[in-house]
């Protein structure tokens, strides 16, 4: 057996073999599946505290029109705003003062209460008030241009009547055959992918810099050292822990998997009704096994090219804190690659997703966004084939830095020193 199979061997069983891995891994598909599951049913709970909305109208137009919903309730009040200033904190949320006529002044409308005002509040007020609106305008125009007010209340259903238009995506493949999609599903798809690619290289690329940094500060990669090239000592530590990585994500998916779908069958059934059942009904229609094969490999091409220049600074350098000046550049690059990432979920074929996607650096968090919308597959293949050439390259850079870094001790090298590295024969 070659010492490099020996090295792969030792950093698999030494870290799998931690009860750190073994509960993270175990524990984490509980706490993702609960997190969701907590979420959803807090989201059912509704706030039972009646909150009071005083409305001062000083035109008497306005204050008619709002309705109580869920536990806001409007009262008309004409008190002078000191008066009800004074009020509020106790069962008096806040007030609503609306002091001229809207249609001239739209911003005639002032809120005051203790607390910041909610979301579907704010919502809810300017929904209603903005309605008013466009109904006393459309008298106003009625009346100036002698239009019949019956033409103006069939407008008036026309424009408030409910949008009945669902758009049904189809797209055609390869073979021109026509295939049923869905956005939302792709978006979803998009975001677990993408957020996989990145903890996942990032994670356990920092690993393998601190396992060189830990094994260099113990000296025991002068022993080692004596024994195995530098170069497959390097190699052992990166494929040992991706193995680490594979192993861990593979486990995560099916369990979480498994137990979204137990979850979802034993305590909310009635999920799969509406909406959501419209995504369980096109989950077959989803290129799995593409999405599959293209994510481990711009995982392994990101891994191997994020892992070797971790494993180069941590070779370059005695403890984790003299390392910052390095892993900081890169952590900047890698946050760019994520947020290029979610804003190429809007536009996935524009020129941010499509730069960013070939570009080695970022492409594997963003090529992830952009495969579950349909890419042509040349531009996968280029970008796969430039990534892997890269990481071919950094890591025969990385091996030269590393063969000789992980013996200099007790010196901070700057990047001109690491170029000399480079050159030494």
């Amino acid at each position: 057996m070659s010492t490099l199979s020996l090295i792969i061997q030792r950093e698999y069983a030494t870290r799998v073999r931690k009860k750190s891995f073994l509960l993270l891994t175990i524990l984490m598909p509980f706490i993702i599946v609960g997190m969701i599951g907590g979420t959803l049913f807090l989201s059912q709970i509704k706030d039972t505290e009646v909150k009071k909305i005083l409305v001062i109208d000083d035109t008497r137009k306005y204050a008619q029109h709002f309705q109580n919903f869920d536990n806001y309730v409007f009262e008309t009040t004409h008190n002078n705003p000191d008066n009800a200033k004074q009020q509020i904190g106790g069962e008096i949320f806040g007030f609503l003062q609306i002091n001229t006529d809207l249609v001239n002044n739209p911003q005639a409308v002032t809120f005051l209460s203790e607390k910041q005002i909610p979301l579907d509040l704010e919502r809810y007020l300017r929904l209603t008030l903005g309605e008013v609106i466009k109904h006393e305008k459309l008298n106003i125009f009625s009346s100036e241009s002698d239009i019949d007010p019956n033409a103006i209340a069939a407008i008036r259903n026309i424009t408030e009547s409910p949008n009945p238009v669902k758009i049904n995506t189809v797209r055609l493949d390869a073979d021109g055959l026509e295939k049923e999609t869905s956005t939302g599903l792709a978006t979803g798809l998009a975001w677990v992918t993408t957020l996989l690619m990145y903890m996942f290289i990032f994670s356990y690329g920092t690993m393998v810099m601190q396992g060189v940094i830990e094994e260099k500060s113990n000296r025991i990669v002068e022993v080692m050292i004596s024994s195995v090239k530098p170069f497959d000592l390097m190699m052992g530590k990166i494929i040992g822990i991706c193995l680490v990585g594979l192993t861990q994500l593979v486990i995560w998916i099916v369990m979480s998997l498994v137990l979204m779908y137990a979850a979802t069958n034993a305590f909310v059934p009635e999920m799969n009704t509406g909406e959501l059942s419209t995504y369980i009904s096109m989950l077959p229609s989803v290129n799995w096994l593409q999405i599959v094969i293209f994510f481990f490999l711009f995982f392994l091409g990101g891994y191997l090219m994020y892992a070797a220049l971790f494993a180069m600074f941590g070779s370059a350098v005695d403890n984790p804190q003299d390392s910052q000046q390095f892993v900081m550049p890169l952590t900047l690059v890698f946050i760019f690659a994520l947020y290029a990432g979610i804003y190429s979920v809007s536009n996935p074929d524009g020129p941010l997703a499509f730069w960013c996607s070939m570009i080695p650096l970022t492409s594997p968090v963003v090529m992830m966004v952009r495969i579950p919308f349909g890419v042509p597959l040349w531009e996968v293949f280029v970008s796969f084939a430039i990534l892997a050439v890269t990481a071919l390259a950094v890591v025969k850079l990385a091996a030269k830095v590393y063969r000789v870094g992980i013996l200099m001790y007790g010196k901070k090298p700057s990047l001109t020193e690491l170029y000399k590295w480079v050159k030494y024969k």
